[in-house]
């Protein structure tokens, strides 16, 4: 019987696909990545009025946002030298390996042959989609950074939110600093053209910045009451999601490489749901 954390883990894949789509339909995606975890931000400010602060998990929550900033800067410098849909599987095809490794070595989370398996098939499918794709030694580095980046800011937040008084606590504060500090940030960066961009994109990342605040919050709700490394791959089931998205209403064609890496995903992910 597949378990909820796991069923949250799907869910959360599948709307972050919704999100990556509103990211890549608009052309300054820096900016509208900035706009939307401001949005998210904005949107968690009055539910910190109910939940205390995460006192047991600032220490916690304080790495990961200071990963975040790493996470940010490599990813727009991976984008800055290659392609996205070069780095993109690279980034995301390395997290989970960095992640369950963090799960067991940090938070002593439990591993098993199914769930290594699994893994193994998610990671193969998003990888084999990035055959064919010429990356930079610069750009290479610049991703495999970022897939850290990812990686251990998943490992932080993991740990963060099984010490904090309660899930609902972390996830509200961690969403509510971190998008005061990117939309802060990005808006110094750009000045008055990041508010002109924004008066013209609100609606839309409003809506990806609510969809990515029930996204990563259930990410963060599951890794409360499950182990990492099998709940990690099952996140990058988007990557699934988003194929069929992108071939349904975006207009792409997906090659037989993508057809071939989204049926190793889907088994990958299958196992990882029957996995114990």
């Amino acid at each position: 019987m597949i378990d909820g954390p796991a069923m949250m883990m799907v869910a959360s894949g599948a709307i972050h696909a919704v999100v990556n789509a509103v990211l890549k339909s608009g052309d300054d995606k820096l900016a509208r990545r900035a706009l939307i975890d401001l949005s998210g931000g904005l949107l968690v400010l009055p539910a910190v009025l109910f939940f205390p602060m995460p006192s047991g998990a600032w220490s916690w929550l304080a790495g990961s946002l200071m990963v975040h900033a790493v996470y940010f800067l490599a990813l727009v410098r991976a984008f800055e030298v290659s392609d996205m849909s070069a780095s993109y599987p690279v980034m995301r095809g390395t997290a989970p390996v960095f992640a369950a490794m963090g799960g067991v070595f940090i938070l002593g989370d439990a591993i098993t042959l199914p769930i290594a398996m699994g893994m193994g098939l998610v990671v193969s499918g998003i990888m084999l989609s990035a055959i064919g794709r010429h990356l930079t030694p610069a750009a290479l580095g610049y991703s495999l950074l970022t897939g850290l980046a990812v990686a251990c800011y998943t490992v932080l937040d993991a740990g963060g939110v099984r010490n904090a008084p309660s899930p609902a606590s972390y996830i509200a504060w961690a969403f509510l600093i971190l998008g005061a500090g990117i939309g802060a940030g990005f808006g110094a960066w750009r000045g008055s053209e990041f508010l002109i961009y924004a008066r013209a994109n609100w609606k839309s990342c409003t809506l990806a910045g609510a969809l990515g605040v029930v996204s990563y919050g259930l990410a963060l709700l599951a890794y409360s009451i499950g182990d990492l490394p099998r709940l990690a791959p099952l996140r990058e089931s988007s990557i699934l999601f988003a194929l069929v998205i992108a071939v349904l209403f975006l207009g792409e064609r997906a090659d037989r490489l993508k057809i071939f890496g989204g049926v190793l995903i889907f088994v990958g992910v299958a196992t990882l749901l029957l996995a114990r």
